[in-house]
């Protein structure tokens, strides 16, 4: 069996480049039916091209004389090719008796290789088994072109990527690609339709939707108007698309909230390398428990439900968000750097709110105005809910009778933090160990500023919050939960780097059961000795 280049790992790993005769095969292929495909569906495409390309070349190779194997017999002036030889063609100009023992009889003729002057000596009529031989068998062992596209596909839909990307005459949305000639024309009339249809309409259409509104006049097929519209609009910065997982839907940027494109600043956090080697297990603990979606942890599967609960920390209570962490995430739908417009149903009174699921930043926006109208606090519980919508997430708290209780609250004196204890009226269930309050919001906000600004360390900050905390206990402790909550409202961060500061620095002691002391004459002192664990 002779070796055909498309089979070889050393052709698509080493040799292969996209040319033009692949590109004129991708043009036919789209001009057979108009229908837009997908990157993989043109590197399956390529491959099955390049593949029929090489046959057709053997084939018309062969056709040009007889195919030189060792076991057969030839005549003088027979032309013969030599599919070894990278289908050389040569005529026989002689023949002599094989002597080779090992061999038993056979031929040897003398060849004269098209284009060379010199002549060469090759085997015939020889009995014993040879590699050059064809076979059926061998050749029903070649691998089809979907065993080569799940071999080297990965490598070929690389380079045919970059190749499309760099030309003009294709074009893409998403993963889709189409010839730019194919294009329907989507011109600015239809675009500016398009917008007052969606203005009007006040929520997020599908393009198949917003097609039934354009008249496109075009034989195109649907699939190719669909494309050119989705093509149009997201060149157009008027539109955006707000869909999931693959489901497109169109709104416009000028309806959309603030929050959404650009993450407001308090859940902004600039990672910061820390040693986690040092975290004792109660602290590992209570990291899984807050769940911060900041906080960079490979978590085991979570058991998924019909709701979940969730403890509200300051940053999102303030904004009005929600975090996408890994007991949240499986009720929101999917994406990748877009934002879903989504319904928030409340399931206290049924009232519907529009909410927006920012994968990028792995929040959910539109919270705001329902934790006003509940009193929600920094520590209450919030429940989400299944629906069977995907877009529509429901949202609860837990109430209880309203009544007035002792509450940590923060306020600014001095241009620093402190905290006091004081009477504050709540209607739901809450985490005890990280509600808190706040007297004068515009304060903390300036000293949050302040504090981001001037980039002041994480020790610094939990060496001033934890002595304020520290005073509203008998004992003078206080819980490690209790001080993420607290230092969240001057500086955003995820418990893992508090944790690691709390075990580094001896000041900071461990009395059990997550509570710490501090004791401020061992400031910046590292810790000599290892934590039990």
């Amino acid at each position: 069996m002779f070796q055909r280049k498309t089979q070889s790992e050393a052709f698509w790993q080493e040799d292969f480049a996209v040319d033009d005769d692949d590109l004129n095969h991708l043009y036919n292929l789209f001009l057979e039916d108009e229908t837009p495909r997908t990157i993989q569906e043109l590197t399956l495409a390529l491959i099955q091209g390049r593949c029929a390309r090489e046959e057709a070349t053997i084939q018309r190779e062969l056709a040009r004389g007889t195919v030189y194997q060792p076991r057969d017999s030839y005549s003088l002036g027979e032309q013969i090719v030599f599919p070894a030889l990278d289908f050389a063609l040569g005529t026989v100009v002689g023949e002599r008796e094989g002597h080779n023992p090992e061999y038993g009889e056979f031929k040897v003729i003398r060849v004269r290789l098209e284009g060379q002057d010199s002549e060469r000596e090759f085997a015939a009529q020889l009995q014993q088994p040879h590699r050059l031989n064809l076979t059926p068998e061998a050749e029903n062992h070649l691998l089809s072109t979907e065993e080569l596209y799940q071999r080297y596909g990965s490598t070929v839909q690389q380079r045919l990527l970059a190749y499309l990307s760099a030309r003009e005459e294709f074009v893409n949305f998403g993963d889709l690609w189409l010839p730019q000639i194919a294009l329907v024309e989507v011109h600015i009339g239809h675009r500016n339709i398009a917008e007052a249809v969606l203005d009007v309409n006040g929520h997020p259409m599908s393009p198949e939707a917003l097609l039934q509104e354009l008249d496109l006049s075009t034989d195109a097929s649907p699939s190719t108007q669909l494309f050119s519209l989705n093509y149009a609009l997201s060149c157009d910065d008027r539109f955006d698309d707000v869909g999931y997982e693959g489901q497109i839907l169109w709104y416009l940027r000028r309806l959309e909230p603030p929050e959404v494109v650009y993450p407001p600043r308090r859940l902004l956090y600039t990672p910061q390398p820390y040693d986690r080697s040092g975290l004792i297990e109660d602290l590992l603990q209570l990291e899984r428990e807050i769940d911060d979606e900041a906080t960079a942890l490979i978590a085991p599967p979570a058991l998924i439900g019909d709701s979940v609960i969730v403890t509200l920390n300051y940053p999102h209570r303030r904004v009005g968000t929600l975090p996408l962490m890994v007991r949240t995430r499986p009720f929101f739908p999917r994406g990748s750097t877009q934002h879903t417009r989504i319904t928030f149903v409340d399931r206290s009174t049924g009232k519907e709110m529009p909410g927006w699921v920012v994968h990028q930043y792995n929040y959910v926006y539109g919270l705001e105005e329902w934790y006003k109208a509940h009193e929600i606090p920094v520590g209450g519980y919030v429940k989400l809910e299944r629906t069977g919508d995907p877009l529509v997430v429901g949202v609860d708290f837990l109430p209880r009778r309203m009544r007035r209780e002792w509450v940590r609250v923060a306020s600014v004196e001095d241009g620093r933090l402190v905290f006091k204890m004081q009477k504050m009226p709540i209607s739901c269930e809450y985490d005890e160990l990280m509600i808190v309050g706040e007297a004068d919001a515009d304060s903390v906000d300036e000293l949050w500023v302040r504090t981001e600004e001037e980039g002041k360390p994480i020790f610094d900050v939990m060496c001033e919050v934890f002595p304020e905390l520290a005073k509203l206990s008998p004992q003078g402790t206080v819980h490690a939960k209790t001080l993420y909550s607290a230092i969240n409202i001057v500086r955003r961060c995820p418990p893992g780097p508090i944790f690691a500061e709390l075990t580094r620095h001896s000041c900071f002691q461990s009395v059990g059961g997550g509570y710490w002391t501090y004791d401020e004459s061992l400031r910046g002192e590292e810790r000599r000795l290892s934590v039990m664990r």
